[in-house]
């Protein structure tokens, strides 16, 4: 699965819409959905903040783990 899959299920898991996720990140929907769709590289710093926002880890985000959970530090 890939970041734009990952996003996507996270997005709906939290029942936002892509211009809701869009103003969180101070940028458009449509330009957002190109992540989403794999059609933009997501930069890092934008991960950060999504992983930030649904409290899981960046390597989920990026399809290293399956494991949803974000481990306390």
């Amino acid at each position: 699965m890939n970041y734009g899959e990952r996003l996507r299920i996270l997005r709906e898991k939290h029942e936002l819409t892509q211009a809701e996720v869009a103003e969180y990140l101070k940028t458009t929907q449509s330009y957002y959905a190109q992540y989403e769709n794999n059609r933009r590289p997501i930069p890092f710093e934008r991960v950060v903040e999504l992983a930030r926002m649904y409290n899981v880890s960046i390597d989920y985000i990026a399809g290293f783990t399956d494991d949803i959970s974000r481990k306390p530090k």
